[in-house]
């Protein structure tokens, strides 16, 4: 009993739990409670672009090999391709054989503003994509850094105060982590205060076919990615529970992002191989967001009943091939993209996007889930792929899950332990 009151995952699934009543019994104390999860979610990224920069660093000069970065990183971008493309695939095919948009009246749903969304379609650029997205350009300078140390001779000093910093940053990362039901427990809160259960059901079929999609994503195409070496999906899964649950209390895959870049290293993945494809995978590789655009599309062409051609499904495809990569630049990135394809399209009313504003949030916590484990799962791939991954690392990692939660906790026990000498 008392390992279980000092369990993370057990106190992030009671907070949601005690958001979602909360949300459901008290609303408008509940949207109040706005302020925990975005505070939670700012606290953590004050941690991504630190733990970025000293994970390639030090990966880079650990590794030697500048060519096998190079490598790394090229086959890194064509395995995002590949599978992003499989997810637009994935998207339109259960979208077309469900069909969630036939019946369903836009007269008597919300409407919402979308004039800030459609406006915004022609300020894209991806000159703008990459001076805005700070994560790639720590990305970037960690690189040339990196490759800079690595042929400087008096690199071990460097390296010493690196792995120190390395060591307190994930230290301080622990104890914030500590806090993560907090943080979960308002973004539920939140988000059932603020829509309410009855906002679902106009959409329903939506929402239940975009959960069976990405469900068929992740056990059918990942899944299979991770069989490629003999690695479980559901073991793994059980393995980043905790993570899974903080992504679905705070519906951002920022809050979890540190702590699966650390988790997979633990279970074997060299730290160069976490540092270069994680970072990337967040702005390229988002294969819930790219499954989500896909059947948002297709969607709205149902509900308007435009029938689409063999050539424009294809069209759209090929157009969200470009337009889902800059998502993870973009203030408001889904309904900004997803504006640029009907625009693209230019056959289905852009208006449609009203019909899902109401239903955003609950369809976020979706994508955001996805898009973490499809990051998580390029990252193994990759680094069995490159010969740089320890299995026995990972039979003991999923062997110890219990003890792998514990860090968080553990780690606070040593602070103060040594606080108090």
């Amino acid at each position: 009993m008392k390992k279980l009151f000092t369990n993370l995952t057990f106190w992030v699934l009671t907070a949601i739990t005690a958001g979602a009543l909360l949300g459901h019994y008290d609303p408008e104390t509940a949207v109040k409670m706005d302020v925990l999860g975005k505070g939670f979610i700012s606290i953590v990224k004050l941690f991504i672009n630190p733990i970025i920069f000293l994970t390639i660093t030090l990966g880079i000069i650990g590794m030697g090999d500048l060519k096998k970065v190079g490598k790394v990183g090229a086959k890194a971008l064509l395995y995002f391709e590949v599978v992003t493309t499989m997810a637009l695939i994935v998207g339109v095919l259960v979208a077309n054989i469900i069909r969630p948009g036939d019946g369903v009246v836009t007269a008597n749903l919300q409407k919402g503003d979308i004039s800030v969304y459609a406006n915004k379609v022609h300020d894209f650029s991806w000159m703008k994509f990459f001076l805005d997205n700070v994560t790639l350009q720590v990305l970037l300078v960690s690189l040339v850094l990196g490759t800079i140390l690595s042929k400087y001779s008096g690199k071990d000093q460097i390296i010493t105060w690196l792995n120190f910093a390395s060591k307190y940053v994930f230290r301080a990362l622990h104890i914030v982590m500590i806090f993560a039901p907090i943080g979960a427990f308002g973004g539920m809160a939140f988000t059932i205060g603020k829509y309410g259960i009855h906002t679902l059901l106009p959409l329903a079929k939506l929402m239940g076919t975009v959960y069976i999609t990405m469900a068929i994503f992740i056990f059918g195409v990942l899944g299979l990615v991770l069989h490629t070496y003999k690695i479980s999906m559901w073991k793994y899964l059980k393995y980043i529970r905790e993570e899974l649950l903080i992504v679905l209390g705070t519906s951002s895959s920022e809050a979890a992002l540190p702590s699966v870049m650390e988790k997979l290293e633990r279970m074997g993945c060299s730290k160069p191989v976490v540092g270069l494809v994680v970072p990337a995978g967040y702005s390229f590789n988002l294969d819930g967001t790219t499954i989500y655009l896909s059947m948002a599309t297709i969607f709205l062409a149902q509900v308007f009943n435009v029938h689409l051609t063999i050539g424009q499904m294809l069209s759209i495809i090929g157009i969200l091939m470009v337009t889902s990569k800059g998502a993870a630049g973009v203030t408001g990135s889904g309904f900004v993209v997803l504006a640029s394809t009907l625009t693209a399209v230019k056959v289905i009313p852009i208006e449609g996007l009203a019909l899902l504003l109401g239903i955003d949030r609950f369809m976020s916590e979706a994508r955001a889930i996805t898009n973490i484990i499809g990051n998580g799962v390029a990252t193994i791939w990759i680094a069995n792929n490159e010969k740089e991954f320890d299995r026995d690392k990972m039979n003991y990692a999923f062997a110890n899950i219990r003890e792998t939660e514990n860090i968080v906790t553990d780690n606070l026990k040593d602070i103060t332990q040594e606080s108090a000498k």
